[in-house]
C-alpha cells in the first residue's frame, strides 16, 4: 500500500510496466470513470494528481503517464488510474497502440461535432 484514505487507495501494480508503478483506485465500487460519483472526483483525482508528484520525487523519474482503460483493456471492472514512473529514453514509445490520422480536416471537424452535440445535449454523469 502506498497510500490510503476514506475515498481511495493507492499500491503497486502487480504487473508494472516499471518498478514504482502504481495504482489509484476508488474505494466505492465503480467501473469506469463514467460512473464515478460527481462527489468522488476531486477525493480520487486529488489522490492520483497527489501519486504522480510522489512517484518521480521517491524514484528519481523525470515524470509519469497517467492513464485508465474503461472497459477495453480494462483487466478488473472497478475504476483504476494507472501512475507509471517515465524517464526519456526508458523504452516506452508513446501510446500503446498505433496512431491513426484523419483523412482531412473536414474528417477531423466532423468527429469533434459529433462528441460535441453529445456533451452539449446534456449527457447524464453520476
Amino acid at each position: 500500500m502506498v497510500f490510503s484514505d476514506e475515498n481511495t487507495a493507492a499500491f503497486l501494480d502487480a504487473r508494472p510496466v516499471f518498478k514504482g508503478h502504481v495504482l489509484v483506485v476508488p474505494r466505492e465500487h465503480v467501473v469506469t470513470l463514467a460512473d464515478l460519483p460527481a462527489r468522488l472526483i476531486d477525493p480520487f483525482f486529488s489522490t492520483v494528481r497527489l501519486i504522480s508528484a510522489a512517484v518521480p520525487a521517491a524514484l528519481g523519474a523525470q515524470g509519469t503517464f497517467v492513464a485508465a482503460n474503461n472497459v477495453v483493456s480494462q483487466s478488473v471492472p472497478h475504476l483504476h488510474m494507472h501512475v507509471v514512473p517515465r524517464t526519456k529514453g526508458d523504452g516506452l514509445r508513446g501510446f500503446f497502440w498505433p496512431r491513426h490520422k484523419y483523412a482531412s480536416d473536414a474528417e477531423a471537424e466532423e468527429y469533434a461535432a459529433k462528441i460535441g452535440a453529445v456533451v452539449s445535449s446534456g449527457l447524464h454523469l453520476p
